[in-house]
């Protein structure tokens, strides 16, 4: 079992992905190639505000938490902000709002865009839509949508969902062959929250059955 995960680690590793920010396991495809190296460029940025957008399991929490730790800087959910964090960010240089819903408190975001822009930092903003697709009460929160970089993960092409599918399924000591993965990528919906789902219902079919990974648990897992 050993040397088979070992083989299946070095599987993984053998991709064609451009492994950098200390090889955190993201791996770059055309899907998310745009997002990666504007992150890996910051400062060169041509504006200081970036909206990270992306569907669920897409990747944007980790591409964040990665930035984090090479560039420093502080993190909030949307829904956290308060006056208390518009004074805690004086002493960060990148300020990171992730899940930005409808429902924010559009007074709050837009001081915290006007600090941030007086003050010259760096804002991301991570979302499932577009920032300048939100319909904000504040036209003045509309117009500052209109500033940020556009930064979009798109859908998983065939090589980014073989990754996820191998890399995922190691983690769980789930052996899989090959040939599976193809006939898994063909028949899935092509969207991340889909390849989480998957991942989670043939972990939890191996575990009960205790035996090896075939087309039949493939299909169950997939409800066909």
């Amino acid at each position: 079992m050993g040397n088979e995960m070992k083989n299946l680690n070095q599987q993984i590793l053998n991709f064609d992905f451009e492994q950098n920010f200390k090889d955190q396991d993201f791996y770059v495809s055309k899907s998310n190639e745009f997002s990666f190296k504007l992150f890996k460029n910051w400062p060169k940025w041509e504006k200081n505000f970036v909206n990270l957008i992306g569907e669920n399991f897409s990747g944007k929490s980790h591409l964040v938490n990665i930035f984090l730790q090479n560039f420093k800087g502080i993190k909030i959910s949307a829904d956290k902000i308060t006056h208390d964090f518009l004074k805690e960010i004086k002493i960060y240089e990148n300020i990171i709002v992730e899940d930005l819903l409808e429902n924010i408190d559009e007074k709050l975001l837009f001081t915290l865009i006007n600090t941030i822009e007086q003050d010259n930092k760096y804002l991301i903003v991570t979302s499932t839509k577009s920032i300048v697709d939100f319909k904000f009460n504040l036209n003045d929160l509309n117009s500052r949508a209109k500033n940020f970089i556009l930064s979009a993960i798109e859908k998983p092409e065939d090589d980014l969902m073989y990754a996820l599918i191998l890399k995922n399924l190691s983690d769980r000591q789930i052996l899989i062959d090959k040939k599976l993965i193809d006939f898994i990528i063909k028949r899935i919906n092509r969207s991340y929250g889909k390849i989480s789902d998957f991942i989670y219902k043939i972990d939890e079919i191996s575990l009960k059955r205790k035996k090896p990974i075939d087309f039949k648990i493939i299909k169950e897992a997939l409800g066909e």
